[in-house]
Order: C-alpha cells, then sequence, then structure tokens
C-alpha cells in the first residue's frame, strides 16, 4: 500500500473551507500554546547562548527570532524558535505517538509564512497539514520508535515541517510526496540517550527538525528528488518505518481514517514544565496540597507508583551537578518542587533551584516503581499513584488517571491564555492580551506579520 502517497494527498490539499470548526480553534490554542513556551523559555541561559549565536550570524533579515528583538534567515529564525518552543518542556504531544509536533511544525510554518507574506487561513491549513504528517508516522511507530533509540519529535517532526511549509508553497501532491522524500533523507538523528543523559542539546530536536523540514521543501521546489515511497519503504527494505525500530510498526495508523479525524484532536497540552510523564504524579501532589494537613517535616518518605515507560523515562533522581533537562524528566525533582514551591512551572528550572538543598534533600525521599495494574492501562491511561508517608504512620495518598490538558480532561482557551500570561514574565500585560486575541481570531488575518510583530 502507498501510505507515504495517501498522506502526501491528504496533506496537500487540506482546505480551511472544509475543516471543521473545532480542528481550526484546536490550531489556534496549539499556536497559542507555543507562544507561551516561547515567552516562558526566555530566562534558561543555554537559551540566551543559542539566540546570541543566531543574532551573531548576520544573516538577511527574513523571518522573527520570536521575543527575541531581531530578525534573521528563514531557517535559522525556525530553529530558535523551535528550540524556544522546546526548552522548558511544556510543549504540546500525541500521546499515541511520544512526540511533540508543535515545535517542529509551528516554527517552521510561522518563518516561512512571515518570509512570503501569507496570512493566518494558510497558517492554520499549514499547522494541520504538518501535524497529520508528524502524528501520523510516529503513531503508527510508537513505542517501538523511541525503544529503538529515537526521539520522534526530531525524526518525526521533521516529516511535518516538511508537510507543513510544501502546504504553504501550494505544492500540490506530488511536490508534498517528493518534499516527504527528502525529509525521510536528511532527518535528524535524534538520539534518546541525549535526553536521558540530560544533556541540554535536547532542547534543540524541535528546532532542528523546524529548519529541515524548511531544507526538504525547498529542495523539492528545485526539483531534486526523494523516493515516493520513504514511509513504508520496499523490497530492499530501507523505508523510514523500516529501519528506525525494531519492533513492528502499524502503518495502518497512517491511512486510518485519514481526511477525515485529524490528529490534532489527539493533542494534549502541558500545565507544567516536565516531561509528560512526570504529569500524574505533579497534579497527584498538588491536589494533595490543596488540603494540607501536615508539614514538609513530617515527611518520612514518598512512593510514587506508575507505568513502565514512566519509570524507564522519568524515574530518575537528580543531583546537584545535573542540568534543567535532567530535572524536567525527574519525578523525585518534579515532586519535591511541587512539595515546596506549590507549583511548576519556569521558575523551577533555574540552576540555583534546582540546586537548592532542601530540594534536593527532599527529592532522596522519593521512590518511583513500576504498578503492574497501572502499567496494564498504558497507553490508554498514564495512571499515576502517589503515597506520601508521614511521622505517626499517617499516609496521604492520591491517583491521576488522566493528567490535566489530555483531550478527555483538556486545557480549554482560558487554560491556556492563563499559561501565555503566567509564563510571559515581565512583558506588556495588554500586549500580551493583544496577541492572545489576535491567535484566537488567526483565520481572520490578512497578513500574519502582523501577529509576530507583537510577540
Amino acid at each position: 500500500m502507498e501510505y507515504t502517497r495517501m498522506l502526501a494527498d491528504t496533506c496537500a490539499n487540506v482546505s480551511i473551507a472544509k475543516l471543521p470548526p473545532k480542528v481550526i480553534h484546536k490550531a489556534k490554542l496549539c499556536v497559542l500554546d507555543f507562544i507561551a513556551n516561547i515567552y516562558g523559555s526566555s530566562m534558561l541561559d543555554p537559551l540566551r547562548s543559542i539566540a546570541g549565536y543566531i543574532h551573531s550570524l548576520g544573516k538577511p533579515e527574513r523571518a522573527t527570532a520570536l521575543g527575541w528583538g531581531f530578525s534573521t534567515g528563514v531557517q535559522d529564525a525556525a530553529f530558535l524558535n523551535g528550540i524556544a518552543a522546546e526548552a522548558i518542556e511544556a510543549q504540546d504531544g500525541l500521546r499515541f505517538g511520544g512526540n511533540h509536533p508543535g515545535v517542529a511544525v509551528i516554527p517552521a510554518t510561522l518563518a516561512v509564512a512571515e518570509d512570503i507574506g501569507l496570512g493566518g487561513k494558510d497558517v492554520i491549513e499549514g499547522i494541520i497539514a504538518g501535524y497529520e504528517a508528524a502524528n501520523r508516522v510516529a503513531q503508527a511507530m510508537h513505542p517501538g520508535h523511541t525503544l529503538s533509540g529515537f526521539l520522534p519529535t526530531g525524526t518525526c517532526g521533521t516529516f511535518g515541517a516538511a508537510a507543513a511549509v510544501s502546504k504553504l508553497k501550494g505544492m500540490g501532491t506530488e511536490g508534498m510526496l517528493n518534499t516527504l522524500g527528502i525529509a525521510g533523507y536528511i532527518l535528524p538523528i535524534s538520539m534518546a540517550e541525549q535526553l536521558m543523559g540530560g544533556y541540554t542539546v535536547k532542547i534543540v530536536q524541535g528546532g532542528q527538525a523546524a529548519k529541515v523540514g524548511i531544507t526538504a521543501s525547498d529542495l523539492a521546489a528545485l526539483g531534486i528528488t526523494g523516493e515516493p515511497y520513504v514511509l513504508e519503504g520496499s523490497s530492499l527494505n530501507g523505508g523510514f518505518t523500516q529501519i528506525t525500530t525494531k519492533m513492528e510498526t502499524k502503518l495502518d495508523k497512517i491511512h486510518e481514517e485519514l481526511g477525515k479525524q485529524f490528529s490534532i484532536m489527539d493533542v494534549y497540552f502541558k500545565p507544567y514544565t516536565a516531561c509528560r510523564h512526570t504529569h500524574g504524579a505533579i497534579q497527584a501532589i498538588l491536589e494533595i496540597l490543596d488540603n494540607k494537613s501536615f508539614e514538609i517535616e513530617e515527611i518520612e518518605k514518598i512512593d510514587v507508583f506508575t507505568y513502565g515507560i514512566a519509570l524507564i523515562a522519568v524515574g530518575k533522581g537528580i543531583r546537584e551537578k545535573d542540568t534543567f533537562v535532567s530535572a524536567q524528566f525527574s519525578i523525585p525533582y518534579c515532586v519535591s518542587a511541587c512539595l515546596l514551591d506549590g507549583e511548576l512551572g519556569p521558575r523551577q528550572l533555574h540552576k540555583n533551584r534546582i540546586t537548592d538543598p532542601s530540594i534536593l534533600d527532599l527529592s532522596k525521599k522519593v521512590k518511583v516503581s513500576m504498578d503492574e495494574e497501572l502499567n496494564s492501562m498504558y497507553p490508554d491511561f498514564t495512571a499515576t499513584r502517589v503515597e506520601i508517608h508521614l511521622k505517626g504512620g499517617r499516609k496521604l495518598e492520591r491517583q491521576v488517571d488522566t493528567p490535566k490538558g489530555d483531550p478527555r480532561d483538556p486545557m480549554d482557551e482560558k487554560d491556556i491564555s492563563d499559561k501565555v500570561v503566567s509564563f510571559s514574565g515581565s512583558r506588556d500585560r495588554r500586549k500580551v492580551a493583544d496577541v492572545i486575541n489576535m491567535v484566537m481570531d488567526l483565520e481572520n488575518i490578512g497578513n500574519i506579520r502582523d501577529l509576530i510583530e507583537i510577540i
């Protein structure tokens, strides 16, 4: 079956006139959430360094480095904006694909749309096409792709960015097909070990996917060719889904309800600046704190029970020398920070907070274990149970089956607008309100530059 062609044809023919209103609305929420993460990441030192590096390149001013006060080349703007959206780990995601489409698709879409001078309707079409490509490929390979050592945000995200840009340029089915073929050849490896080791290069995965996706589309426009069966491969067994997983793939996920059901509707949002696998524990702790009847000094130990992939990804502890990436992927750190601060946002990613002895000491009391019953619920539910054991034998317990932000317990327009305001720091509140209002009226913006210039 020609899975790549079917996906290319659907992505090339996305039309806002035929999209359900709820799909259009969800795309706007994705843009709004993207902006919140751009704002929230600006306090991170690695982001400042990367922004300074991009600025020093002195590229032609064709696209905006959002929130940094300068413009640069289209690919470099997409690269930086994707990194900024990824860095605080509060980006959107697809539970069934283990990927984060927005940090690859949206920066590529906005940079190219700004350069060409396209409007909000074009941006919405590009985003929805990009999410289809990124999500359906990731879903066809989940969880085998990740367990084989890859991060699908970088790999599958490149297909999404490429599809979005191809759609913006009106390249049609054949152009889209060629773009995807090229994307599959030049996409990043995105090694999962970089994340598991807590190395800060992890934050570039979305930006790199955005940049490479633009390159793929540019090359296709020049007549460079790529295999039209890049996803499924041929008898040579060299297709993307054949060489990047050690486990069985589910290629039917690529065409299942294609053009009828849009994967963007399955995307979740994050209220906290940490890996989604930590959110059940974070929410449980914060719900316990809502009825706080204990002092931190009373805590003897904290048991966190979760599912297998969460144990692998976020079960490890935190050390003084570890990075903010390590903190984002540590249930012990997230639980301890929430107990002491009552929140998990950008502030908890500051180096001085991560190295605070009070958090480090408390985190040593946290033990993370896999629970067979909770594990059997995955991936339908990402359930986590927290038990706080206090002096005197008292125990406080809370289980969260579906963390906030999941489509079954969604973050709505108000929730994400509040996130934008919360993450905006010292930015002018009136301008932030204008950004929110413009995004929620995105389809009526004649030129996307009008929005970008106030972000």
